[in-house]
Order: C-alpha cells, then sequence, then structure tokens
C-alpha cells in the first residue's frame, strides 16, 4: 500500500467530568463527554523511509507516529500533514485525538486489526481518562467505566452511547487565556489530588445514570442541563486544589457564570480548560449566546457552535486517483 494516502478527520472532544477519584471499588476514573462541533483534527498519512511531519502541531505527529510503529515493530517510516490541528492545551483533546487520527491511519496502511483502545495503547493516550477514545470511535453522550486500578495499561470501557436530541445545540468559547494542565504537569496535578468525599463520588454516578441518560432519551433539555452543571461543580472542587477555584481563575470562571445568566440549560469547563460550553435548545438560543460570547472573548478568543456530531473520526482511503469515502468506522473496516 505504499502509494496510498489514508485521511482521518476527528472531530474535539469535549470532557464534561470524571465519575470517581477515589478508586474504592476497584476502578477509578471514568468519564462522561461528547465530540465537539465544527472544531477537528485533519491528517493525511502515507507510508515512508522516514518518520516525517508537516503542519501545525508536527512535532507531536512524529512522536505519535513512531509510538505507533514502535510498538508495532513496524519496518519503515510515515509522512504525516497535518492540515488541520484542534487548538492545543485548551481542554479540547487535541493531543488524543491527533494521535488517535494518526494511529488510525497507519493501522489501515499497514493492515493491522486495532480497536479503538488498541489504538490509544499504541501511542500512550488514555491513561486516565477514555473520553477521547470513545469519541474518536463514535458520536453522541458517551460514559466509560475507568480504569482497572491493578492493570496500569487498561482502558475504560464504554458503558453507554446515547445520541443527543436534534435540537439541542452547544456553545464552545475558548478565551484567550493560561494554557490548560497537560503532560507532566498534568499527572503531578493529579498525584497531589485529595480523595473526594464518598458521598460526592456517589452523587455524580447517581446524576449520570438517573438523571442525565433518561433526560438524554427523553429530549429532558431542563434535567440534563442542571444535571450536567451539577456535576461539574462537584468535579471543579475536585480539582480547585491543583486549578484554583472551581472552574480555571479569570476569564473562564467568568464565562461559565455569564452563560448561565444568559439562560444556558447547562455549563461547563472541558478537562482543564480554558474552553468553555454551554449546551442550549434551537438555533436561536445558539446564534444568541454565540454572539454574546465573541463579544465576551474579543479577538483573541475562539467560538464554536453547532449540533453534537452523530459520528466520531471519518476516515477514507485514496489511492492515486481513486477517492473512497468512508463513514465513522472507516473505509476499511479494522475494528471487529
Amino acid at each position: 500500500m505504499s502509494g496510498d494516502t489514508v485521511t482521518v478527520e476527528a472531530p474535539a472532544r469535549l470532557h464534561f467530568g470524571l465519575l470517581d477519584l477515589r478508586g474504592a471499588l476497584g476502578r477509578r476514573f471514568g468519564g462522561i463527554g461528547a465530540p465537539a462541533p465544527e472544531v477537528s483534527a485533519r491528517v493525511s498519512v502515507s507510508l515512508a523511509d522516514d518518520v516525517e511531519a508537516e503542519g501545525p502541531d508536527a512535532g507531536r505527529a512524529v512522536e505519535f507516529a513512531r509510538r505507533f510503529l514502535t510498538h508495532h515493530a513496524l519496518a519503515g517510516g510515515a509522512h504525516v500533514q497535518v492540515e488541520r490541528a484542534i487548538p492545543p492545551h485548551t481542554g479540547l483533546g487535541s493531543g488524543t485525538q491527533l494521535a488517535l487520527s494518526i494511529a488510525r491511519a497507519l493501522a489501515d496502511l499497514h493492515d493491522v486489526r486495532a480497536t479503538p483502545p488498541d489504538l490509544a495503547r499504541a501511542v500512550g493516550r488514555a491513561k486516565r481518562s477514555a473520553v477521547g477514545t470513545w469519541t474518536f470511535a463514535g458520536g453522541g453522550f458517551v460514559v466509560e467505566g475507568g480504569r482497572r486500578m491493578d492493570q496500569n495499561d487498561d482502558t475504560g470501557p464504554l458503558l453507554a452511547r446515547l445520541a443527543f436530541p436534534t435540537a439541542w445545540r452547544c456553545v464552545i468559547a475558548v478565551p484567550k487565556a493560561q494554557p490548560g494542565v497537560s503532560g507532566a504537569a498534568e499527572a503531578e496535578a493529579f498525584a497531589s489530588l485529595p480523595l473526594p468525599a464518598e458521598r460526592e463520588v456517589e452523587r455524580v454516578s447517581h446524576l449520570v445514570l438517573m438523571a442525565m441518560l433518561p433526560a438524554l432519551a427523553d429530549g429532558d433539555l431542563s434535567t440534563f442541563g442542571a444535571a450536567l452543571t451539577e456535576v461539574q461543580e462537584i468535579n471543579g472542587r475536585w480539582f480547585s486544589h491543583a486549578q484554583g477555584g472551581t472552574f480555571a481563575p479569570g476569564a473562564s470562571s467568568a464565562l461559565v457564570a455569564r452563560m448561565r445568566e444568559w439562560g444556558a440549560a447547562g455549563v461547563g469547563q472541558s478537562s482543564w480548560g480554558p474552553a468553555v460550553y454551554a449546551i442550549v435548545g434551537g438555533d436561536d438560543a445558539a446564534h444568541d449566546l454565540s454572539r454574546r460570547l465573541r463579544d465576551a472573548v474579543g479577538d483573541g478568543g475562539l467560538v464554536y457552535t453547532g449540533a453534537f456530531p452523530s459520528n466520531g473520526a471519518i476516515v477514507s482511503s485514496r489511492a492515486p486517483g481513486i477517492v473512497i469515502p468512508s463513514d465513522s468506522e472507516g473505509s476499511s473496516v479494522k475494528y471487529p
């Protein structure tokens, strides 16, 4: 397949919260989230003699390609063209979606059978949350069950995936602010977090199971939004020791408060931020909130809006002169 190019486009990831930092039942972390509208990573990968990359985030692209090739003991290299990158260190899963996109492309090129967790392990992702792994694999609201405490390379299993009602809209604001915590600093931050109260851990799971999931099934935006906001506030208290407040201090915290004042049904911060988001009903409400947020973030900020994607990554394989579009699972499916 040396003449082929595989292109993968993956939506950014919104992280709505973790389920359990205690691990008292044998699993830790777990989480909820969804693919984000309007913002995505797109890479085109072909085989080459050496590992090389062009475009934004090219340095990380080279590292992820090398990890995949080394993990599978594959000879040769790869040429990665990063056509579009998710804004890095903003809480939108830029590293994970880039890494999984490159891994998926190389799996196709080398005819490697790999599930989404296999791809994540090969490139060193999902060491804590697997939300980004499962939004890469498909659309909608996802719930993942956390890592087993006795397995260092385990990926949290997908427990639920429900479609969002078609009328719901998501509005994301990325203010010009301090980058979110990542890499070694993130690992240190997690290591320093105090254990949350058991009652709060139980409350988060109760909200997910008996409020958010049923509300999605019923199309009940008010209940879903209220439960999501409460999960975010609880998670924010867990992380306040590391990030300096319930939400990242400054612009992110202020924007979350303003979005609630402006009528959003549910609000929160994605991962460590500075990206924040709101969920509203219908295009008119989304357009109104987007306009307010663009004024609030100014020229240095970003605002995205739209329906929640119904698919994860989209893969296309291209031989010379031939283009074959694929669905979200890819034109040459490797997932069992």
